[in-house]
């Protein structure tokens, strides 16, 4: 009798918290969320890049890899990746994407760490400006938004 009331009320809970909560909720526990790197853009370091979304998007992951970043969650159609800045650095840190026009794209990075935020965007836009392969400088690096920028701070 206990265990049907007990099972009842578990029920009841996590009926009303909805899927979403219970799926974030889930995920915070694990140390996955993304949900404080959302929070976390206002403040984020932001650069323009001469490429479309996908390829900016790809090259991002490639660079990340490539540099010793892990990536714990990606999205393409959030226009999201969710890293750590190394396997033993577990600082969260997001880089968010938002296509400007068919041949540039706005990246931001954000994170409640500023190392963090600071290192991994040091590794990806050098890694975006200079073609990986050839050493070539292919995007313009031109900074559009960066934390000193008084429109992009919190309140």
């Amino acid at each position: 009798m206990e265990l049907e009331v007990l099972a009842v009320c578990a029920f009841i809970i996590f009926s009303s918290l909805g899927c979403a909560a219970m799926k974030e909720g889930c995920r915070g526990f694990l140390g996955v969320s993304t949900d404080i790197l959302e929070k976390s853009r206002k403040s984020s370091i932001a650069r323009s890049f001469n490429y479309d979304y996908f390829t900016c998007y790809t090259k991002t992951i490639d660079i990340l890899k490539k540099t010793g970043s892990y990536v714990y969650a990606q999205d393409i159609k959030k226009h999201m990746i969710a890293v750590y800045v190394s396997e033993e650095d577990t600082t969260p840190v997001g880089l968010f994407f938002t296509e400007m026009d068919k041949g540039n794209t706005m990246l931001e990075v954000s994170s409640p760490s500023t190392y963090g935020k600071e290192v991994v965007a040091e590794k990806v836009f050098g890694g975006l400006e200079v073609d990986l392969g050839s050493g070539k400088k292919t995007a313009s690096g031109k900074e559009d938004a960066a934390i000193d920028d008084p429109a992009r701070q919190a309140p």
